[in-house]
């Protein structure tokens, strides 16, 4: 019987002390409503932005600096109808939006990204990662990208093509 009493007090003080928690921290988040809003934020003054391109990735990007000191570059690229970028690997990461055209890029197992106008893609780095970028569209391809390259790094290094017919 008092093995009974005992177990049966003690679940009670249990109870006890999740509501004494539980009206705490209610308590905490009812007190921040009456902090004011003021001194979470201040106005910014004198300040103005343009957006100049947005795309939308088709999923999650995965995005990685290279060791050590990062070079970061912006940079338009233009590539006219019926032009192309020509083989070529980066040192870093380039993150990359389609603000006009269509680009059509060959990768190094021979498969084909069409990426249009609106759409974001990442560039990985490396040798194993050749590429080539198409504009087999009548508009011209305008990218905005971002390069994330060692330290001292070219934006981009000639590779030697690819044969997708001897893949075949």
């Amino acid at each position: 019987m008092k093995v009974g009493r005992q177990q049966g007090s003690r679940g009670r003080r249990l109870r006890q002390g999740r509501l004494a928690k539980a009206l705490v921290i209610g308590g905490c988040v009812a007190a921040l409503g009456f902090v004011p809003s003021a001194a979470v934020a201040t106005p910014g003054s004198g300040v103005s932005g343009t957006v100049v391109a947005k795309g939308t990735s088709a999923g999650k990007l995965k995005v990685k600096t290279p060791n050590g000191r990062t070079d970061v570059t912006f940079r338009t690229i233009t590539v006219e109808p019926g032009g192309s970028t020509g083989w070529h690997t980066h040192g870093g990461q380039l993150i990359a939006v389609v603000k006009s055209g269509t680009l059509t890029r060959t990768l190094d197992d021979c498969s084909v990204e069409v990426t249009p106008a609106g759409s974001s893609f990442i560039e990985p780095s490396g040798a194993d990662h050749r590429h080539i970028g198409r504009n087999l569209g009548a508009e011209p391809v305008v990218l905005w990208v971002t390069y994330l390259l060692p330290e001292g790094s070219a934006l981009s290094d000639d590779a030697d093509a690819v044969d997708c017919d001897a893949k075949k």
